[in-house]
């Protein structure tokens, strides 16, 4: 079985369908992906539709990102409608099809709403790992943690865990196109909507995959990105 991260895809439907290729997803794989589905990228919707369809087969875990926060909260006031537009919200909006009749949020479906609502979870953890959108605090057990901790806090301050397992997590975007890897902590978010990859981290065995919008691709292991490692690493072009 293997357990594969995927990081915050930020709308970018064409790099999430180059990775999944690169993937090709076994039965008994199971996808974690760490959040921010939604803005910044072109195609939030395409995306949410894509992480719905194979979270019904079963074989996906989905994490909640500060940027589905702002969307769910965007229905609340027009405050917090303008807040999460500021955020790439227009982005998302126009990912939809409009109509006449309906306002902007009346667009997004059903289905979309519940999903970031009732399907995604906060955190989840396996044997040897555990997996968040942002940070945890490293003394505290993760059903002790705070929403705004998981979700808001970035990687800086990322310090070992009391449980003893290693931390993979997005939210903290790395503009080099690398990951973060600390060894006690990984963070993965390599920033897809800017001139980034979208990275794919088998936990077990380490492999990398990435692919960015313009549907290139490569792979690497997550073991040359430690800091004793920085002029190993290099990935492989495919």
């Amino acid at each position: 079985m293997r357990i594969i991260a995927i990081a915050d895809i930020h709308g970018c439907s064409m790099a999430w369908d180059t990775l999944m290729s690169m993937i090709q997803l076994q039965a008994d794989d199971l996808i974690i992906t760490l959040g921010d589905y939604v803005d910044r990228g072109p195609d939030s919707n395409g995306v949410l539709e894509r992480l719905i369809t194979l979270h019904r087969t079963g074989q996906l875990v989905a994490l909640r990102g500060n940027h589905e926060i702002l969307m769910l909260e965007a229905r609340n006031s027009p405050k917090q409608f303008d807040a999460w537009c500021k955020w790439g919200g227009y982005e998302t909006l126009a990912s939809y099809p409009t109509s006449q009749t309906t306002t902007d949020l009346e667009n997004i479906p059903p289905h979309h709403w519940e999903f970031l609502e009732k399907s995604c979870v906060d955190y989840w953890e396996t044997e040897n790992h555990f997996f968040v959108h942002g940070n945890v605090d490293s003394q505290l057990p993760l059903n002790q943690q705070s929403t705004q901790q998981l979700l808001t806090t970035k990687f800086y301050s990322a310090k070992p865990h009391i449980s003893g397992k290693t931390m993979i997590c997005g939210h903290t975007r790395q503009k080099n196109g690398k990951p973060l890897n600390l060894g006690y902590a990984i963070c993965i978010d390599t920033w897809v909507y800017g001139n980034g990859w979208l990275t794919g981290l088998e936990v077990n065995s380490g492999k990398i995959w990435q692919a960015n919008q313009m549907s290139h691709s490569r792979t690497a292991w997550i073991d040359e990105f430690k800091p004793s490692n920085s002029s190993r690493r290099l990935f492989t072009i495919s």
